[in-house]
């Protein structure tokens, strides 16, 4: 049913916790979670300009890659995994993405590290909802 899966993350726990929903679902239809990061230009000295093999060192000397978790999460559960960085703004990342992959559905946090912009969905998330093109599933953040 879902045989390939995006996971958009943005390092924080709720994107986490939306990508072991995305995992779960992976193991159940032998799936492939495609992980992707977007280097939000608005919001860091990064700009569409500069070199993407530079931003992801610079990514990894930083804080590490927000992707590596849950790729070695995926592995460790046996799930194949595409690992995808890039540089932008990440709705209009996340929609060519879509656009570009053959992706079932999408499966993402509804709070990251902008959520407290909106009450029910973060902002990416909604517009992702409002006009991603494939079933998109939101996972709520639960404090543990």
């Amino acid at each position: 049913m879902y045989e390939s899966i995006l996971v958009p993350t943005d390092g924080s726990e709720g994107a986490a916790q939306a990508a072991e929903r995305a995992l779960d679902m992976a193991e159940l239809h032998d799936s492939t979670v495609h992980v992707l990061y977007v280097v939000d230009v608005r919001m860091s000295p990064v700009d569409e300009s500069m070199d993407h093999d530079e931003v992801v060192e610079l990514l990894e000397e930083v804080s590490g890659k927000p992707t590596t978790p849950i790729v070695e999460r995926a592995r460790d559960r046996g799930v194949a995994v595409v690992e995808t960085i890039r540089i932008g703004v990440p709705f209009e990342s996340i929609q060519a993405y879509l656009s570009e992959n053959d992706i079932d559905i999408v499966v993402m946090g509804t709070h990251g590290r902008t959520g407290l912009e909106h009450t029910f969905l973060g902002s990416t998330a909604e517009r992702i909802v409002r006009t991603a093109n494939v079933p998109v599933l939101t996972v709520p953040f639960e404090a543990v």
